[in-house]
């Protein structure tokens, strides 16, 4: 049956990896169009916000398009003519400055090749010596006077005529020219059918489900242009601090600088740097000193590390929603397919690629591999490791949960979950021996380290399960170990101990060694018992049942065991009538619940959760005091 499944599937894999391949074809074959309508459709959402500030205060949808795109030029184009003004000028005056820049080049190779160079020469020398020992000198060696002297040649181009000259300056501006003229035309007439273009897309994405893909199309394109403007507010904050702290330090040229690293800054993680590297280099090389090139790469260093740890966080979170490995991953693909263009716009295209996945199921692989969100859910995480063997991990990710939730939260919310994994696989016999010795060890290891009062002397112990995958009575043992086997002092006041019982089963046995667990870790006299200690074993000497203030029956597999909890509850009330009786029902989350709180006959509370559990204890325990 597996073969022909794998014969079944051999046809869509050959298709998703031609598709792929053709799609990576037309993404770079087809780059010279695609780039251009990317570019205008990123710089829509850009200016979206602003085209609907201006349709809100009257002005027609075309007359705001219309406006919003002059604006962008003329700001585009202004910011062309300043980093172009300030390039020639830097080139005017570098000569000003070619005694610094030698002296500086001459310290530096001083430092580096300068010490390789005469390590080389003496290697040389010594390896010249020994040749010409091994050899002697050469016969045919040519006379001092013999040899003649070589005849210089030099060749000149003609000057340039004017016409040569206007063209040669004319066919390095158009290409530039030509792809911002494409851009904002295609940008006029994506703004101008921006209803439109929305509305094909959500015919061919998903017009069955009309409601779905509106909400999504929406709220994508809502986040998108959400993030984008934020990103260029961040950036140009970052380049107008860069200016004005420039200025101040009397670095010449100092807007270019800043309008660079607004730009640079839009490559991930190393643009700004580049922009500070070359500030420094310019620094460097214009100031007799080292100071200005110490100060300015210490401004960048600040201006960056204040934006990307406060301002960033406060606009649009700590990261883009990407993962880090994906943002360099995208940079050097993108970069690949479309060269410095696409370095400049791979992280806005991932992310595009990333929020499109988590509204549509056929993109959804985006999401998994490239976005910031978990693969695998805390219960998933933890029986993967667990099946790994990963204990540290496990034992290390629960300390981080435990920051911010309780071990009760955590067990509700991670451990049990993962319970129930393991059970289905156990049911289905999905999982052989040595895996669920695996398991067992890493659920006991983890509860025994997490489920009491840390101490800093007390190191992690690794728990052996061998054989015996009864967790709640290892665990109950190892307790007991250290307490005593009675868990606990008869000498207490009446009404102060609650009891853990579980259902019958081995799960059932571990979730009561849990809930005791979390009830002494909050300060109360928990104590763990079977059922066949209490019904059919006689008391130890020395128990008083009136120390008991309540008990809680714990089942894993409420549906199996209903009858098992009820008959339980009516034998324990025969044996204990003045204890109030708790029940813990703990269904699987992954299927939906089929048993009623009043189905569950005999108990006074029944409760779905070791946080409602060991509250309703600690309501019981005071409720006694009062009393």
């Amino acid at each position: 049956m597996s073969k022909l499944q794998n014969l079944q599937r051999q046809p869509d894999r050959i298709t998703g990896i031609l598709g792929t391949a053709i799609v990576l074809a037309l993404l770079y074959f087809g780059r010279d169009v695609l780039i251009p309508i990317t570019l205008a459709i990123i710089l829509s959402l850009l200016i979206t916000p602003f085209i609907h500030r201006l349709r809100q205060i009257g002005i027609g949808p075309t007359v705001s398009v219309c406006v919003a795109v002059v604006m962008l030029a003329l700001a585009l184009g202004a910011v062309g003519l300043a980093i172009g003004s300030q390039v020639v000028r830097i080139g005017a005056s570098l000569p000003q400055y070619a005694d610094t820049i030698r002296s500086k080049v001459a310290v530096l190779d001083q430092l580096t090749l300068g010490k390789l160079g005469e390590l080389n020469g003496e290697a040389g020398r010594w390896i010249e010596h020994l040749s010409d020992r091994q050899r002697g000198a050469s016969p045919d060696a040519a006379a001092p006077g013999s040899s003649k002297s070589p005849i210089a040649v030099e060749i000149h181009e003609p000057p340039q005529q004017p016409l040569q000259l206007l063209t040669r300056i004319v066919s390095s501006v158009w290409p530039p020219l030509e792809m911002a003229g494409i851009v904002f035309v295609v940008l006029i007439f994506v703004l101008l059918e921006h209803e439109a273009l929305r509305d094909r897309f959500i015919r061919l994405a998903g017009g069955n489900d009309l409601r779905a893909t509106t909400v999504a199309v929406n709220d994508a394109g809502e986040r998108l242009s959400r993030f984008f403007v934020s990103q260029f507010a961040v950036n140009i904050g970052v380049g107008v601090l860069v200016w004005l702290g420039l200025s101040i330090l009397g670095l010449s040229q100092a807007l270019l600088w800043g309008a660079m690293a607004a730009i640079l800054r839009f490559i991930p993680y190393v643009g700004v740097w580049i922009a500070a590297f070359c500030a420094t280099l310019l620094a460097a090389a214009i100031s007799p000193g080292w100071s200005l090139a110490v100060m300015t790469l210490i401004l960048f260093l600040v201006i960056e590390v204040v934006f990307a740890q406060v301002v960033e966080p406060k606009l649009y979170g700590h990261t883009t929603g990407l993962s880090p490995l994906s943002v360099v991953i995208a940079a050097i693909f993108w970069s690949w397919i479309w060269g410095p263009v696409g370095l400049v716009l791979s992280t806005p295209l991932t992310l595009c690629l990333v929020v499109a996945g988590r509204y549509f199921r056929t993109l959804n692989m985006f999401e998994i591999l490239l976005g910031e969100i978990p693969a695998l859910t805390l219960p998933q995480n933890f029986y993967q490791r667990a099946l790994s063997g990963d204990t540290q991990e496990i034992i290390a990710s629960a300390r981080r949960i435990l920051k911010r939730k309780s071990f009760a939260a955590y067990c509700d919310s991670v451990l049990v979950p993962a319970l129930h994994l393991a059970r289905a696989d156990l049911d289905a016999d999905a999982i052989s021996k040595g895996e669920q010795l695996k398991v067992a060890s890493a659920i006991a290891a983890v509860i025994e380290a997490l489920g009491e009062n840390p101490k800093w002397w007390r190191q992690y112990t690794r728990v052996s399960m061998l054989d015996d995958i009864n967790i709640g009575h290892q665990l109950r043992r190892r307790r007991e170990a250290v307490i005593g086997s009675t868990q606990g002092s008869f000498d207490v006041p009446a009404g102060t101990v609650v009891l853990g019982i579980g259902a019958g089963s081995l799960g059932d046995e571990l979730a009561a060694e849990i809930l005791v667990r979390i009830l002494r870790k909050q300060g109360v006299d928990g104590r763990h018992l079977t059922l066949d200690e209490l019904l059919r074993e006689a008391p130890p000497p020395g128990a008083n049942p009136e120390i008991v203030s309540a008990f809680c029956l714990v089942s894993l597999e409420p549906i199996k065991e209903q009858a098992q909890i009820e008959s339980a509850l009516a034998h324990l009330t025969t044996r204990l009538p003045h204890v109030k009786q708790l029940v813990l029902l703990i269904a699987n989350p992954f299927e939906p619940p089929q048993l009623q709180d009043n189905e569950i006959e005999g108990a006074h509370h029944v409760t779905h959760s070791f946080e409602e559990a060991v509250q309703d204890c600690l309501g019981t325990l005071q409720a006694g005091d009062k009393n």
